[in-house]
């Protein structure tokens, strides 16, 4: 059996089915946050981490759809890289929360993904 194969088989399809959940949402959120600051001043760092949060999370969304090409390593950074702009792009909403619900859901749905990538990971890890 090849260690896809194998990875497919031992995964922890609740995790996987969680994260991916999550980063939908996530890549969701970030879309609607970023067109409600349209055309506000001082927002670029908000939008500009949305805009990037968003195209990682539809990424990371659309590698755990294809488990059986999975290669353990380049999903583990994946999951770390999704986590750095998840965190990066929930400080900068949570800074603008009070004054935009936008904001404020982005956020929610980013420490959301955080939360599901930490969790596939130690799924993963008791895997290898």
């Amino acid at each position: 059996m090849m260690m896809a194969d194998a990875m497919v088989e031992g995964m922890d399809m609740e995790a996987m089915q969680n994260l991916m959940e999550a980063a939908a949402a996530c890549e969701q959120a970030c879309t609607m946050c970023v067109s409600s600051m349209l055309g506000m001043d001082g927002m670029e760092t908000c939008s500009a981490r949305c805009m990037n949060c968003a195209d990682m999370s539809n990424t990371m969304m659309r590698m755990m759809m294809r488990p059986a090409g999975m290669e353990m390593d380049a999903m583990m950074a994946a999951m770390q890289a999704s986590m750095m702009m998840a965190k990066a792009c929930s400080a900068e909403c949570s800074m603008h929360a009070d004054m935009n619900d936008h904001c404020r859901m982005c956020a929610k749905a980013c420490d959301e993904l955080v939360s599901a990538c930490e969790a596939m990971m130690a799924s993963m890890r008791q895997m290898s």
